[in-house]
């Protein structure tokens, strides 16, 4: 089978609604990527989760960087700032102060850094293992709605897969059961990945545009971009190689 296309970036969002880490090699499993999605965004005042998709006081949160250190712990930067520890006072006091509330971020249950035994949060849904996107899905969107600036962050894939655009076509939406190899990583394609509120909202070096959702909504059944379920475990690199089978 030819390869149709490679890997342009790998991303991890260890925490739910911040913004996520772009790596040069990430290891997948089967419940996803390494490090991803371990910790919540939550309003102290009454335990309620982040949801910047739907309500605008969250809006800012994507702007909130999230990495994890070579041990593994969860740091945190918000615009001008500086990375910080977290759960810890220090970036609570930054979070709080950039989203104009009192916010704090805890891990998942489950999810607990080895010596953590401070409260915890509960994931706002289950997340699917892999979501993979293209660049030839994010040009068509464009032709779509020249306006506009469907940047991949709009979309936070696990994978962004480089491949030759498909005239017409959001191209993995028609992948749905089959079966893909990107280095050694195996995946099956299960379902669309369904677009939210979230792709309009501004971040860094991007404005709001409720047209990125409408042209979705219009032209895709709201959705770009893929979930799939992980067959066979692997380290991905970029540049590693697609083939569809």
């Amino acid at each position: 089978m030819a390869d149709i296309g490679q890997v342009a970036e790998l991303w991890r969002y260890p925490a739910s609604s911040l913004g996520g880490e772009m790596l040069p090699a990430l290891d997948f499993g089967h419940g996803g990527a390494d490090g991803d999605r371990l910790y919540g965004l939550i309003d102290t005042a009454d335990g309620e989760i982040a949801r910047p998709d739907r309500l605008p006081k969250w809006h800012k949160a994507p702007r909130i960087r999230a990495r994890l250190d070579e041990a593994r712990r969860l740091q945190v930067m918000t615009p001008q700032g500086e990375w910080l520890a977290a759960p810890g006072d220090d970036s609570q006091r930054a979070v709080s102060d950039y989203l104009g509330f009192t916010a704090a971020i805890l891990p998942f249950e489950g999810q607990s850094p080895d010596g953590y035994d401070g409260p915890q949060t509960r994931a706002r849904y289950e997340k699917a293992p892999v979501h993979l996107l293209t660049t030839a899905s994010l040009a068509r969107l464009k032709a779509l709605h020249p306006d506009g600036i469907p940047d991949r962050r709009r979309f936070r894939p696990s994978i962004l897969v480089d491949m030759p655009e498909v005239e017409g076509s959001f191209p993995e939406t028609e992948w749905i059961g089959r079966t893909l190899s990107i280095g050694d990583l195996e995946l099956t394609i299960v379902e669309p990945c369904r677009r939210c509120g979230f792709t309009i909202i501004s971040q860094e070096g991007i404005p709001e545009d409720p047209g990125i959702l409408r042209t979705l909504v219009r032209h895709n059944a709201h959705n770009i971009g893929v979930y799939c379920r992980v067959e066979k475990p692997a380290r991905l690199r970029a540049g590693d190689a697609m083939r569809l089978h």
